[in-house]
């Protein structure tokens, strides 16, 4: 694959993944990278929804940890949507996989890294963690870090129960159609430095009234969410962070600072174990939704946990291998 400069500038690069086409047309992936010469040790990030990798300085962490940093901007996403697609529309989440298996492919065979570990934000977290659930046992991945993974819907279990079926029938009979559940603008202008944020990172791929929500994409969801309550099988270590506590709110609040302002942070910890036999899980003080956004005090204790639990469980390949 040739890989040219990225939208981020040097020393990030970028190439396209040509994937099979459905029925809206062509269908792409972009795979990111920032090489460390040498290294045989490699993450590969995955983002949420309405959403891109910009995180720049998690790439920083993992570089000055002697991993190579890659970044896949799933299909209809970020980088890799185009004026034809339906943005973030997906009808079955194990359809990344095609995405996902190629990128690995690419790390390991192409670039001759030995360890993988996967890092999925929000909906990215429950992606990665269906997608290495059904590769267990294939030496594809070593660990997973999943920082607030979207395991559940930001409802009481009583709502999601009897919601469900109606989400399912409408996601089969009329995938397209188009659902009134904008997201809160005010988690977007919370990170961005335009607004009342400290990141730059551009609108028009991660806008704050976010992108049409498809019935389809909400029952493929659900779907993912039910196989998470029943249990994966995960059979690497995963380490699971999310916030102490969150938010619900439709105006601006200075606490979206400090708290998760999409899910509910205690049901993502709640849910961890059923991912796999070997989970730790971590909650951080003062975190925001995509924790390593957070502020200074919050950041700090992501990349702490992170590099502790790296050391205790994903340690580099003795020398020589």
């Amino acid at each position: 694959m040739e890989f040219t400069e990225d939208i981020l500038g040097a020393p990030y690069e970028a190439t396209e993944l040509p994937l099979t086409a459905d029925a809206e047309g062509s269908v792409s992936a972009t795979l990111v990278r920032r090489l460390v010469p040498g290294s045989q040790r490699a993450v590969l990030y995955l983002h949420g929804y309405t959403d891109y990798f910009f995180q720049t300085n998690l790439a920083d962490f993992f570089v000055a940890a002697g991993f190579s940093f890659y970044a896949l901007d799933l299909r209809k996403y970020g980088r890799s949507l185009r004026p034809h697609q339906s943005p973030n529309f997906i009808s079955d989440l194990a359809t990344y996989d095609e995405e996902l298996d190629e990128a690995v492919r690419i790390i390991r065979a192409q670039d001759g890294h030995t360890q993988l570990l996967i890092n999925g934000h929000s909906t990215g977290g429950l992606v990665a963690a269906l997608w290495a659930s059904r590769r267990a046992g294939r030496g594809l991945v070593d660990a997973l870090f999943l920082n607030s993974p979207f395991l559940s819907m930001p409802t009481s279990p009583a709502v999601r129960t009897l919601g469900a079926p109606a989400v399912g029938a409408l996601g089969r009979l009329a995938a397209m159609r188009k659902l009134p559940a904008p997201l809160n603008p005010h988690y977007v202008h919370s990170l961005h430095r335009d607004h009342r944020g400290e990141w730059d990172f551009d609108v028009t791929l991660k806008p704050a009234e976010g992108f049409p929500m498809y019935a389809g994409w909400l029952a493929a969801i659900n779907r993912g969410h039910r196989e998470v309550r029943r249990g994966l099988h995960v059979d690497v270590p995963v380490l699971l962070m999310a916030s102490t506590a969150s938010i619900v709110t439709s105006k601006w609040d200075p606490a979206m600072h400090h708290r998760d302002a999409v899910l509910r942070a205690d049901d993502i910890a709640a849910l961890g174990p059923r991912l796999g036999r070997h989970v730790t899980t971590v909650r951080i003080e003062g975190g925001m939704h995509d924790l390593v956004l957070s502020g200074e005090s919050a950041r700090a204790q992501v990349f702490a946990e992170l590099d502790r639990w790296l050391g205790a469980y994903f340690p580099p390949p003795p020398a020589g291998r």
